[in-house]
């Protein structure tokens, strides 16, 4: 493919950090740090987000670059990458796995979906970059000269205390719907309302709001999404990614591979919790029978059993999805056949079978560790909170997805506005 690419842009003005880089080479990285997230799990939460030692090592390690176009110094590596990456750094801190993941993990967004010279200019020299996706329209566009004017305040931005920018939803002023745009870190300012006792949960997940006034936003930063693939013929000719790095995952068909950036996070967590409910099989006496430890009863064995079925059931569901994913993007480079709204509905849902999995298997393994572990600053408590913050997201609502895509299995409109 030739990109005509002019000369202070190609290839090798942003250099891949690593050219030797694999998957397994990342994912070694992340389980060597698991020990330091444990150890730091009580700071970040109290910060609201892991420390800035570890997002140097991150981004030493090639955490935020896994699936940027490499074009523009990232490594181009499947979706599914990026979630085994997330997993493990979940099994360290699931709140921490959370700011990485939902930080790290749009430069595939923007590589998909923003013309050429906007990912230009959001990847600069260097390629890093960082960016929460906070889509809803919380903002207003009003028209200026060569671009808009952006105003709003966007809340659960996870990811932003390392952010270097900022994707947000924003309903246009004279009335022509939502866009979604991108703005530099010095457009939005960060508001501490994250970290501490303040949540449940998800304490170091780095959700803090964001506020943006009056910044010009120049037109090829905004850009209007087709969520679901419901305009199916307008795939035909692929998106701004596929045309410019002729790789079909940049397709960008996002609802099914947004929600397992959340998932991979609740099946590190179910990971997490295994390993400590495991070191107190080991440690603590039945009190049905003092002789034995736990891990020699059968009031221990069979909650843990059914845990670790239930975790290894969800990884696989997780990766599954991100197989499938791809697939279907392959299938569209060989014959142009659409992803579809229930393609994509689809996946969405089966990804929430393997959150839902994950974090029933936290809950069995927090029921049946007795009282000891609800104190906070347990592991275990943690990740209990963790994972209840999943399962309020408005993404992770099984009954009402369903419903969803059961309408598009039938041909009905699915109820999401403008579908």
């Amino acid at each position: 493919m030739s990109l005509n690419l002019s000369a202070d842009i190609r290839p090798a003005a942003i250099p891949v950090p690593d050219p030797g880089m694999t998957p397994e080479r990342l994912f070694e990285r992340a389980v060597a740090l698991r020990g330091i997230l444990r150890d730091q799990q009580d700071e970040a939460d109290e910060r609201g987000s892991y420390s800035p030692e570890l997002h140097e090592a991150f981004r030493e390690a090639g955490f935020y670059r896994v699936t940027q176009p490499r074009l523009f110094g990232g490594y181009e590596f499947d979706l599914g990458t990026n979630y085994r990456l997330i997993v493990e750094i979940s099994r360290g801190h699931p709140a921490a796995g959370w700011c990485l993941s939902l930080g790290g993990s749009h430069a595939y967004v923007v590589g998909s979906h923003w013309p050429e010279r906007a990912q230009r200019e959001l990847f600069g020299r260097d390629g890093h970059f960082i960016a929460p996706h906070r889509p809803a329209a919380m903002g207003t566009l009003t028209p200026a000269d060569g671009g808009y004017i952006l105003n709003g305040q966007w809340n659960y931005c996870s990811g932003i205390p390392y952010a270097t920018h900022l994707l947000c939803g924003a309903m246009l002023d004279d009335g022509r719907g939502a866009r979604q745009v991108v703005v530099s870190r010095a457009a939005f300012e960060v508001i501490d309302d994250w970290g501490g006792d303040r949540t449940l949960g998800m304490r170091a997940s780095g959700s803090n709001s964001a506020r943006v006034r009056d910044a010009f936003v120049p037109e090829h930063m905004v850009v209007q999404l087709d969520w679901l693939g419901a305009r199916p013929d307008g795939m035909e000719n692929g998106t701004p990614g596929t045309r410019l790095h002729g790789n079909p995952m940049y397709l960008g068909r996002m609802m099914g591979p947004y929600h397992c950036s959340l998932v991979s996070v609740v099946v590190g967590a179910a990971w997490a919790a295994l390993d400590e409910f495991e070191t107190l099989m080991l440690r603590n006496r039945s009190l049905a029978d003092p002789t034995l430890l736990w891990a020699d009863h059968p009031d221990y064995l069979r909650p843990f059993g059914l845990a670790l079925s239930m975790t290894e059931a969800a990884d696989t569901i997780l990766f599954g999805v991100a197989d499938r994913y791809k697939a279907y993007c392959q299938r569209w480079q060989r014959d142009r056949t659409p992803i579809t709204v229930e393609d994509n509905l689809r996946l969405w849902g089966l990804a929430q079978q393997a959150g839902g999995l994950a974090r029933q298997a936290v809950e069995l393994l927090f029921q049946n560790s007795l009282s000891a572990p609800t104190k906070k600053g347990s592991r275990l408590e943690r990740y209990f909170r963790d994972v209840a913050m999943y399962n309020s997201h408005v993404s992770a609502l099984q009954l009402n997805h369903a419903t969803y895509v059961a309408r598009a299995h039938f041909g009905r409109p699915t109820g999401f506005r403008g579908l």
